[in-house]
Protein backbone atom coordinates (compact mmCIF):
# COMPACT_ATOMS: atom_id res chain seq x y z
CA UNK A 1 0.00 0.00 0.00
CA UNK A 2 1.59 3.18 -1.39
CA UNK A 3 1.22 6.04 1.42
CA UNK A 4 2.24 9.40 0.06
CA UNK A 5 2.77 11.85 3.05
CA UNK A 6 3.64 15.25 2.52
CA UNK A 7 5.76 18.01 4.73
CA UNK A 8 7.57 20.88 4.34
CA UNK A 9 4.64 23.49 4.38
CA UNK A 10 4.76 26.50 6.76
CA UNK A 11 4.23 30.72 7.02
CA UNK A 12 6.82 32.52 4.00
CA UNK A 13 6.94 36.02 3.26
CA UNK A 14 6.04 37.19 -0.65
CA UNK A 15 9.07 36.40 -2.39
CA UNK A 16 10.85 33.58 -0.54
CA UNK A 17 10.79 29.81 -1.11
CA UNK A 18 10.13 26.92 0.52
CA UNK A 19 10.48 22.95 -0.55
CA UNK A 20 7.91 20.25 0.48
CA UNK A 21 8.67 17.11 0.23
CA UNK A 22 6.47 13.88 -0.48
CA UNK A 23 7.21 10.94 1.04
CA UNK A 24 5.58 7.07 -0.36
CA UNK A 25 7.96 4.45 0.46
CA UNK A 26 7.64 1.83 -2.29
CA UNK A 27 6.48 4.02 -5.24
CA UNK A 28 9.78 3.92 -7.03
CA UNK A 29 9.87 0.01 -7.52
CA UNK A 30 6.36 0.48 -9.25
CA UNK A 31 5.35 1.89 -11.96
CA UNK A 32 4.34 5.43 -10.07
CA UNK A 33 4.77 8.33 -11.33
CA UNK A 34 3.80 11.26 -8.57
CA UNK A 35 1.40 14.43 -8.95
CA UNK A 36 1.30 17.79 -6.73
CA UNK A 37 -2.44 19.76 -6.53
CA UNK A 38 -2.62 22.53 -4.17
CA UNK A 39 -6.45 23.62 -2.99
CA UNK A 40 -7.07 27.38 -1.63
CA UNK A 41 -9.71 27.82 0.70
CA UNK A 42 -12.95 28.34 -1.63
CA UNK A 43 -11.33 26.69 -4.79
CA UNK A 44 -11.69 23.92 -6.49
CA UNK A 45 -8.52 21.58 -5.86
CA UNK A 46 -5.56 22.35 -9.03
CA UNK A 47 -2.88 20.90 -10.46
CA UNK A 48 0.34 22.36 -9.68
CA UNK A 49 3.00 19.95 -11.07
CA UNK A 50 3.90 16.54 -12.06
CA UNK A 51 6.83 13.34 -12.51
CA UNK A 52 5.88 10.80 -14.75
CA UNK A 53 7.12 7.40 -14.16
CA UNK A 54 9.74 8.33 -16.57
CA UNK A 55 10.75 11.17 -15.24
CA UNK A 56 9.47 13.92 -17.42
CA UNK A 57 8.18 16.62 -15.55
CA UNK A 58 5.44 19.29 -16.14
CA UNK A 59 4.03 22.33 -14.22
CA UNK A 60 0.86 24.18 -14.07
CA UNK A 61 1.36 27.78 -16.47
CA UNK A 62 0.85 29.60 -13.11
CA UNK A 63 3.99 28.27 -11.36
CA UNK A 64 6.62 27.54 -14.56
CA UNK A 65 9.56 28.87 -14.34
CA UNK A 66 8.83 29.61 -10.56
CA UNK A 67 8.37 25.34 -9.05
CA UNK A 68 10.55 22.41 -9.79
CA UNK A 69 9.64 19.05 -8.49
CA UNK A 70 12.20 16.54 -8.84
CA UNK A 71 12.27 12.94 -7.29
CA UNK A 72 14.95 11.78 -5.26
CA UNK A 73 14.75 7.54 -5.72
CA UNK A 74 17.02 6.54 -2.79
CA UNK A 75 14.15 7.62 -0.70
CA UNK A 76 11.26 7.13 -2.04
CA UNK A 77 10.50 10.98 -1.89
CA UNK A 78 9.35 13.74 -4.34
CA UNK A 79 10.31 17.34 -3.89
CA UNK A 80 8.54 19.53 -5.00
CA UNK A 81 10.72 23.42 -4.81
CA UNK A 82 8.69 26.47 -4.34
CA UNK A 83 10.83 29.68 -5.36
CA UNK A 84 9.67 33.57 -5.94
CA UNK A 85 6.21 32.71 -3.63
CA UNK A 86 3.25 34.92 -4.05
CA UNK A 87 0.11 35.34 -1.83
CA UNK A 88 -1.90 33.68 -4.81
CA UNK A 89 0.50 30.21 -3.60
CA UNK A 90 -1.56 30.27 -0.30
CA UNK A 91 -3.15 26.79 0.07
CA UNK A 92 -3.47 23.29 1.11
CA UNK A 93 -0.78 21.14 -0.97
CA UNK A 94 -1.24 17.54 -1.72
CA UNK A 95 0.90 15.04 -3.21
CA UNK A 96 -0.55 11.87 -5.14
CA UNK A 97 0.56 8.86 -6.59
CA UNK A 98 0.11 8.84 -10.42
CA UNK A 99 -0.35 5.19 -12.05
CA UNK A 100 0.81 4.16 -15.26
CA UNK A 101 -2.02 4.83 -18.00
CA UNK A 102 -1.22 1.51 -19.89
CA UNK A 103 -1.18 -2.12 -19.92
CA UNK A 104 1.28 -3.49 -17.24
CA UNK A 105 0.34 -0.22 -14.24
CA UNK A 106 1.23 -1.96 -10.89
CA UNK A 107 0.58 1.89 -9.16
CA UNK A 108 -2.17 2.33 -6.80
CA UNK A 109 -3.69 5.82 -7.26
CA UNK A 110 -3.13 6.99 -3.48
CA UNK A 111 -3.99 11.27 -1.83
CA UNK A 112 -1.78 11.81 0.48
CA UNK A 113 -3.14 14.76 3.70
CA UNK A 114 -1.67 17.87 2.26
CA UNK A 115 0.83 20.56 4.12
CA UNK A 116 -0.04 24.22 4.23
CA UNK A 117 1.51 26.72 2.73
CA UNK A 118 1.15 30.43 3.32
CA UNK A 119 2.57 32.85 1.73
CA UNK A 120 1.81 36.15 3.50
CA UNK A 121 3.91 38.83 5.67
Amino acid sequence: HVQPVESGGGLVQPGGSLRLSCTAPGFTSLTCGMDWYRQAPGKQREWVSSISFTGITTYADSVKGRFTIAEDGAKDTVYLRMYSLKPEDTAMYFCKTHPLRSAGNTCPENWGQGTQVTVSS
